[in-house]
């Protein structure tokens, strides 16, 4: 699962270094490096979020965190990356222009499809693959305490049963009988 605090600070870190390079009249073209690095922090911020409102199954039974805490940090993250975003487009468009914003949307919604193509399903396929091994491990494990309950009861009957004709033999022979 992505962090959303972690995602945050990254957000933040490349926005601070976006914002400095605006206030001393660095072109977008040059910061291009720290717009792409905002833009994977705000893309994990979104996933982090899409994660939250549907946690896996088995997060929900041992996770560390509630899963009411992780929701809110997501919800956090995303608000402060909205009003990331909405100062960004007023400093490009005052700067370079309408069109320059819309340019940046078009090459961030390109760079999000790759990136959620290579990463995003990546993790989703780990995470699929532990919840599978976590199910098989749970249900071997309960075929394995039942298996042992039954072999277990077995074993008492029949001690049981031997007891008595244990106990029935010995006081047949004590009363002469046998």
């Amino acid at each position: 699962m992505i962090d959303p605090v972690t995602a945050l600070t990254a957000a933040t870190t490349a926005f601070n270094v976006i914002k400095k390079g605006f206030e001393v009249g660095r072109d977008i073209e040059s910061m291009s490096g720290d717009l792409g690095r905002w833009m994977s922090a705000v893309s994990d911020i979104k996933k982090s979020d899409e994660f939250a409102k549907n946690p896996p199954m088995f997060k929900k039974l041992v996770a560390s965190k509630s899963v009411e805490e992780e929701a809110l940090a997501a919800f956090m993250a995303k608000k402060k990356a909205e009003e990331m975003r909405d100062e960004l487009r007023k400093l490009i468009s005052f700067t370079r222009g309408p069109s320059a914003w819309e340019e940046l949307i078009r090459m961030e919604g390109e760079i999000r499809k790759q990136r959620q193509e290579a990463i995003y399903n990546q993790k989703e396929k780990r995470r699929k693959l532990f919840e599978g091994i976590a199910i098989a491990v749970l249900v071997a494990a309960t075929i394995a305490i039942f298996v042992g309950t039954v072999y277990f009861l077995v074993q008492w009957k029949a001690k049981k049963d031997s007891g008595l004709a244990d106990l029935g033999l010995t006081i047949l022979q004590n009363s002469g009988i046998v």
